[in-house]
């Protein structure tokens, strides 16, 4: 547990510290001086984390502890888990002043995902920019949907398009899954598209995967597919409002919103990609549990047949699929 005089302290020297409370780190902030006193309270690895651990939730974040451990780990070098061996080391001023930083900027509501540049998807690490969403364990489900159509024989997998790829997850880790698919990536945003091919080379699946660059299904004209998935676009105007500040004023609008109802982007996506898939191939959306009924109606609109919606770890409707 953390003392109670730790919380508003985390100072240089003799003992105490500056705090971060009124987002005013000195330069001084977190450092140790050689005197025996400041040696009776140094700032080890244990006490920072709990210090941070209760800074970060008086400041709003849901998952104060890891962030904290995420962003210390970072700063380190190290594993989150390795944290655990070294609670009683000093980390030393210039550890601390990068992580002093950081720690700043996630209180202010920087997402942690791009104060480290990186975040894990389906056992994967991913990079990510503010180009790009950040990857959310929802969308893991749209993976798992097309592994079980691909394992029940439901569906061919020769050929996956993604669109609106972003930082390619779903096609990165769809071809590290699928082991003799050929995948199509597109995205309107070429920074996303940047940020997607280093990830596609990072782990080692550029020999199966075009990115190209443009609007929904125009990179996509004259080919045909046995599966096309994609992660569009379907906050609501209204829903954007409601939205944690760490995402409304940190991801990508382009990346986020839809329109006035969350639906415009599918209503031009259904129709457009239904002419490019092959004869019983696939249309795998995700969505928002408050769009899944109406996205399910309006695949079977259009005459997607099969269409069902598969839940997410919560138990909300998540995935909507139908086929040709």
């Amino acid at each position: 547990m953390i003392e109670i005089n730790c919380v508003n302290q985390w100072v240089h020297s003799t003992t105490k510290f500056i705090p971060p409370a009124a987002m005013d780190f000195q330069p001084h902030v977190m450092s140790q001086t050689n005197t025996s006193e400041a040696n009776d309270n140094s700032w080890t690895i244990g006490r920072l984390i709990n210090w941070t651990n209760q800074y970060l939730t008086e400041n709003g974040s849901e998952s104060a502890r890891l962030d904290t451990e995420i962003l210390l780990a970072n700063v380190l070098g190290c594993e989150r888990i390795m944290l655990y061996t070294r609670f009683e080391e000093d980390p030393g001023d210039q550890v601390r002043a990068t992580f002093r930083k950081l720690v700043k900027e996630r209180a202010a509501g920087c997402p942690v995902a791009y104060l480290v540049g990186h975040k894990e998807f389906f056992s994967l690490k991913f990079k990510v920019t503010k180009d790009t969403l950040i990857p959310r364990p929802d969308t893991e489900e749209a993976i798992q949907a097309i592994l079980d159509l691909a394992k029940s024989k439901k569906a061919e997998t020769g050929k996956i398009a993604d669109i609106g790829t972003g930082s390619g997850i779903l096609a990165i880790t769809l071809a590290k899954e699928l082991q003799h698919s050929q995948f199509v990536a597109s995205d309107i945003s070429e920074a996303a598209l940047s940020v997607a091919q280093e990830n596609a080379h990072s782990h080692g699946v550029t020999d199966r995967i075009q990115f190209r660059s443009g609007d929904l299904c125009a990179p996509l004209q004259g080919e045909a597919f046995d599966i096309i998935v994609s992660n569009p676009p379907y906050v609501s105007d209204s829903e954007l409002v409601q939205c944690r500040p760490d995402v409304k004023h940190y991801e990508p609008l382009l990346a986020l919103t839809s329109g006035p109802t969350g639906m415009e982007i599918y209503q031009r996506l259904i129709p457009e990609a239904k002419p490019l898939l092959n004869a019983s191939g696939w249309l795998v959306l995700e969505t928002s549990p408050m769009l899944a009924s109406g996205l399910q109606q309006l695949l079977e609109e259009h005459s997607y047949q099969s269409v069902n919606i598969k839940q997410d770890h919560a138990g909300n409707p998540r995935i909507v699929l139908g086929q040709v």
